[in-house]
């Protein structure tokens, strides 16, 4: 026997109990895919912040669509994008000093009736309603043929029979209409419970353009995106770490 140490180092170890974690190239993307992932879901929530506001809708008036006490997401919108179908937001101190959730159905110029045949009519045309309660009684919510004026919107609650709307003031000095100005937001969705984002008032494109959907889903997208790549990259440190410290083990159980 010689006396010498017949010890030996695992090659690429850096010494006994050395681990690296991860390459270097890997430890830059790990580092990237974090700032990237924060900047992409603090981005998202000051985005939806600047573009949203939340809203507690507080009676049933717009039942099945939005139930009493549903929390929603409503764009901030200006009052002239707002088209036949939307669901808004508005104020008005004639109906109540508190913000309101109806849906536009007629706009200024439109004549607006019901009902023929159990069915809303705008400009001559009936309008399907998927959205209505199933055992709606058109009836409940009948009213002679209003003609909108210029500026103006007139809504009506997607529980027809127990909505105090347009249809409830139509004695009203402005004929139960409201003022495009009034809007504060366009309801994109309900978000408590998660039903979701509203469905397209299809019913109403035979009358004219629709509102297209708002950016929530595109946000939604950027903060679940930016949440994977913080998570993903934060882990990529102990996962190599914890590979290293494997092969490091199995190369040392091989050297005798």
């Amino acid at each position: 026997m010689s006396g010498q140490s017949t010890t030996r180092t695992v090659p690429g170890s850096g010494g006994p109990g050395s681990v690296r974690a991860g390459s270097r190239t890997g430890q830059r993307l790990s580092g990237l895919a974090v700032a990237l992932g924060m900047v992409l879901f603090l981005g998202g929530f000051v985005w939806g912040a600047v573009v949203y506001r939340p809203y507690t809708v507080p009676t049933t008036s717009m039942a099945p669509t939005i139930g009493a006490g549903d929390r929603v997401l409503a764009e901030r919108v200006d009052g002239g994008d707002v088209r036949r179908g939307d669901v808004v937001v508005f104020t008005d101190t004639t109906w109540s000093n508190a913000p309101m959730v109806k849906r536009v159905v007629a706009v200024g110029g439109d004549t607006v009736s019901c009902c023929q045949d159990g069915r809303l009519t705008v400009n001559g045309k009936k309008i399907d309603e998927p959205y209505l309660p199933e055992d709606t009684v058109a009836e409940f919510a009948a009213f002679p043929e209003v003609t909108v004026p210029k500026g103006r919107l007139f809504l009506l609650g997607d529980e027809r029979s127990g909505s105090i709307d347009s249809s409830a003031h139509l004695t009203d000095a402005a004929g139960g209409t409201v003022s495009r100005g009034a809007v504060q937001a366009r309801v994109d969705a309900v978000v408590w419970p998660m039903d979701g984002m509203l469905k397209t008032p299809t019913g109403f494109e035979q009358v004219g353009a629709l509102s297209s959907p708002g950016p929530l889903r595109t946000v939604v997208g950027a903060v679940i995106a930016g949440a994977v790549l913080v998570l993903g990259g934060a882990a990529y440190g102990p996962l190599a770490k914890r590979a290293g410290a494997s092969r490091a083990n199995a190369g040392t159980a091989g050297v005798r």
